[in-house]
C-alpha cells in the first residue's frame, strides 16, 4: 500500500463519513471515489488503516469510521483547505464592517462563526497585557467635568468622567494631552502607570491635582478587568450533533460553561504552530471535551496577536471548510483592528 493510496483511502473515508454520518464501507469507496483499485485491493487498505489505528469497525457494522488518529493525519495532510465562495466572503465583510466598537465585533464575530461553520463560535477579548495604546483624549464637558478616553490598539474604547473642582484652561489641557500621548502612545497598558508617574512634576503646584485626577482615571480604566473573557455563540448546534458523541452532550455542555477551560485551551493553542491550530478528540485534555474537535486561529492588529477565536464540534467535522471559515474571520478581524 503505496503512502499517497493510503492517504486517498483514508480521506474518502473522512469525506464520507462527515458527509452522510454511515460508517463507511469498501463497496461505497470504490462506487464514490475513482481510487483505480478494485474492491479487493480497498478492503486490505482498510485492514492496513484500523491496524494502524487510522480507522475503527463500530460495532458490528462492515463499515469503518475514521478515529482521532486518523482525524490527526488527514488535517496535517490537508493539500488545500477549501476557499470561501463569494456570498461567503461578503457576508464576512458586511456584518463585521457594520461594528461599531470592539464589544459589537466580538458579538458579531461569534454569531458569523457559528453561522458559517454550523458549530460552536468561539471569541476572545483581546487580552490587556499584548494590548497597546492608541491615544488618549481628554475632552472638556464644561465647567469643572472632564472626560478621559483611553483607546487601544485593539479598538477597545474606555471612558472615564473626572470632576476637576475647577473649569480647567484648555491650555492646561492641551499641555497635558500631548504630554500624556508622548509618554504612552504604542506602549503596552500594563507599561502606562510607571511612564505617567512622574508627569505631575512638570506642572505647576496649582495643576498638579487636576492632572493625578486624570491619571487616576486613565489608570482606572486601564484596571478594567476584560481579558480573561471570553463569548459564545451556536450552543444549538451542538443538540443538532447530539448523535456524535458516545454519551450525552452534557459534559460538552459543563465545559463550554466553565470559562477558565476554554481560555486554558486556546492558550494552549496559541503554542500550535500554523495560522490555525486544531485539536482532536483525546488531545483536548479536559475530559469534557474528549470527544470534540477544536479549530482556532489568532487574530491580532499590527502584525501582532492578541488573542484567540475559533469554533468547537464533534470530531465529526468538515475540517477543510470549518479551516476556511476561522482563517477567513480571523484576518478580517484583524483588518478592523487596525484600520
Amino acid at each position: 500500500m503505496t503512502e499517497d493510496r493510503r492517504l486517498a483511502v483514508l480521506r474518502a473515508i473522512v469525506e464520507d463519513y462527515v458527509q452522510t454520518r454511515e460508517p463507511v464501507g469498501s463497496k461505497a469507496l470504490v462506487e464514490r471515489h475513482a481510487l483505480g483499485v478494485s474492491p479487493a485491493t480497498i478492503r486490505n487498505d482498510m485492514a492496513s488503516l484500523e491496524e494502524e489505528g487510522l480507522i475503527a469497525q463500530p460495532h458490528t457494522s462492515a463499515g469503518r469510521i475514521p478515529t482521532d488518529k486518523g482525524y490527526r493525519l488527514f488535517v496535517d495532510r490537508l493539500s488545500s483547505v477549501k476557499p470561501l465562495s463569494a456570498p461567503e466572503k461578503k457576508a464576512i465583510a458586511t456584518l463585521l464592517d457594520g461594528a461599531v466598537d470592539l464589544d459589537d465585533t466580538v458579538d458579531r464575530t461569534v454569531r458569523l462563526l457559528a453561522q458559517l461553520t454550523h458549530q460552536v463560535a468561539v471569541v476572545q477579548y483581546p487580552s490587556l497585557t499584548r494590548s497597546t495604546v492608541r491615544h488618549v483624549e481628554l475632552v472638556p464637558l464644561g465647567g469643572p467635568r472632564l472626560l478621559v478616553v483611553l483607546i487601544t490598539n485593539t479598538g477597545r474604547v474606555e471612558q472615564r468622567l473626572v470632576d476637576a473642582g475647577r473649569e480647567p484652561s484648555e491650555a492646561v489641557l492641551g499641555d497635558l494631552r500631548a504630554r500624556v500621548n508622548a509618554a504612552v502612545a504604542g506602549k503596552r497598558l500594563t507599561e502606562v502607570r510607571a511612564l505617567v508617574e512622574s508627569l505631575p512634576t512638570a506642572f505647576t503646584p496649582d495643576d498638579r491635582t487636576l492632572v493625578r485626577l486624570v491619571l487616576d482615571a486613565l489608570l482606572g480604566a486601564l484596571a478594567v478587568e476584560r481579558e480573561e473573557r471570553i463569548v459564545l455563540a451556536g450552543t444549538a448546534n451542538l443538540a443538532r450533533a447530539g448523535t456524535d458523541f458516545a454519551g450525552s452532550i452534557g459534559p460538552v455542555l459543563e465545559a463550554l460553561e466553565e470559562q477558565v477551560v476554554l481560555l486554558k485551551l486556546l492558550t494552549e493553542m496559541a503554542a500550535d504552530t500554523g495560522a490555525v491550530g486544531v485539536r482532536i478528540g483525546h488531545e483536548n485534555r479536559h475530559a469534557g471535551l474528549t470527544e470534540t474537535a477544536v479549530v482556532a486561529s489568532g487574530y491580532g492588529g499590527e502584525g501582532e496577536v492578541v488573542a484567540r477565536l475559533g469554533v468547537l464540534g464533534p470530531t465529526r467535522m468538515d475540517y477543510p471548510t470549518t479551516i476556511a471559515a476561522v482563517r477567513a474571520v480571523a484576518r478580517y478581524v484583524s483588518r478592523i483592528l487596525v484600520s
